[in-house]
């Protein structure tokens, strides 16, 4: 379908059968829901081993009774797996609890209110908020969440263009050498969200450089949620970022995250915070302030299950074989629907938990209101970008994770029913 070259009376003709089609979805009564990218129940299902693994024995091979207080840092053995998983040391990682999103905001909260550097020598603050106007870049389209800790702190926030690399350098470089104010940009480097592209070593580097170039006290906040999120084989590999900063002296410029929140259970999994040891030991004596210790029992049930980053890997495995179906289900019918049209663009990840598909200009809103109306719900427009605001309104998140196959295949049809009709009903209208 191209409805660039279509005559009024095709397209007349499609938005009759297009409509009619419509109708017929919405009398089916469905309440279908692609919004968020939560594993499935046979996902959870892969973790259910935690349950019981500690059989009684709850001392960690360091010695640690995790039931009691302390231990602020994590278990040594959680830290040494995460150390593996972000190709860092041991002493540069942070155990948190079940959230790396947490991990985030107190990094964000503590460099508001104290500064990232906490005091200096002479004891005066650095503190983001003592500096008048702070802003973020954030590639686009991105991760909701991160935007909203920004809007949560009056941070303004910069729009900056991605393509298959990752964030476009020459203008993430030239925004930084030019505004002092900028303090921190998000990165979801592998499997990014929700476009799926991988950084390529390049942008890295240039990342990793980048706190030669910034103002005092900026920080790339490298959100590396899909580390092992792989559907394919073999696994596309991500360069390490922290032997950029070790060639380049910027070890404290970059603060990294992830998470087992999509490898065992969703709601208590662990979270990994890695940085340089003066940033892990600025951010412990805050966190101290808030917390007496993580969930170390649930820590030392991880490492029970999973031992080493060999075995994280032969489990995701199987979270690829649940996952992958998912995904090609949305991907086929998009192939069967807009192949051979001018409706529609998107992306076919090898990982991670969504598709970005990109309506024609100003129809983004308008596909998600008519799929809604026929049972669908997806990501409300504008999400992938800061504010809630498109630009230009055509970027759309799929998340195929959560449904069966078959509760993808109903949505699928009535979302590109709806994409295939506003497309219509626009160019009717010009």
């Amino acid at each position: 379908m191209y409805v660039d070259q279509a005559t009024h009376e095709q397209l007349q003709k499609w938005h009759q059968e297009l409509s009619i089609q419509h109708d017929a979805f919405k009398a089916n009564g469905l309440n279908l829901d692609l919004t968020r990218g939560k594993p499935s129940t046979s996902q959870l299902d892969l973790a259910n081993m935690l349950d019981g693994a500690l059989d009684g024995n709850y001392i960690a091979d360091d010695g640690t009774d995790t039931r009691n207080y302390g231990g602020l840092l994590g278990l040594e053995g959680m830290r040494a797996l995460a150390a593996e998983i972000l190709g860092v040391n041991p002493k540069e990682v942070l155990v948190g609890g079940n959230s790396s999103l947490t991990l985030m905001y107190f990094n964000i909260f503590f460099a508001w209110q104290f500064g990232p550097n906490g005091l200096d020598s002479s004891g005066k603050s650095s503190a983001w908020k003592d500096e008048g106007t702070v802003k973020f870049l954030c590639p686009v389209p991105g991760y909701d969440r991160h935007f909203s800790i920004c809007e949560e702190f009056g941070i303004e926030m910069i729009n900056v263009a991605m393509d298959d690399n990752g964030p476009d350098m020459d203008q993430v470089e030239s925004l930084i050498a030019n505004e002092p104010s900028i303090k921190g940009i998000w990165c979801v480097p592998k499997y990014s969200n929700p476009t799926g592209c991988i950084y390529s070593e390049d942008t890295i580097e240039r990342l990793a450089k980048l706190g030669n170039i910034a103002s005092p006290n900026f920080r790339v906040f490298y959100d590396n949620a899909y580390a092992v999120h792989d559907l394919t084989e073999p696994a596309p590999e991500l360069p390490n970022i922290m032997e950029y900063c070790r060639k380049h002296g910027t070890e404290s410029s970059v603060l990294q995250f992830t998470s087992t929140s999509k490898v065992t259970f969703a709601g208590a999994g662990v979270a990994f915070m890695a940085s340089s040891e003066t940033n892990i030991n600025t951010f412990k004596k805050h966190l101290g302030i808030a917390s007496i210790g993580p969930d170390k029992v649930n820590q030392l049930r991880h490492l029970k299950v999973i031992k080493n980053l060999a075995d994280l890997k032969s489990h995701m495995k199987k979270h690829a074989e649940l996952l992958r179906p998912r995904f090609s289900c949305v991907l086929e019918h998009l192939k069967e629907n807009f192949f051979e049209s001018d409706l529609a663009e998107w992306n076919s990840p090898e990982g991670g938990y969504f598709i970005s598909f990109d309506t024609r200009p100003g129809l983004a809103s308008e596909v998600i209101r008519l799929s809604a109306e026929a049972g669908v719900k997806l990501t409300p427009a504008g999400a992938t970008y800061p504010y809630g605001k498109d630009p230009e309104d055509k970027n759309i998140r799929l998340a195929p994770s959560f449904p069966s196959v078959e509760d993808i295949n109903a949505a699928m049809a009535i979302f590109c029913n709806s994409v295939k009709l506003a497309s219509v009903q626009q160019k009717l209208a010009e």
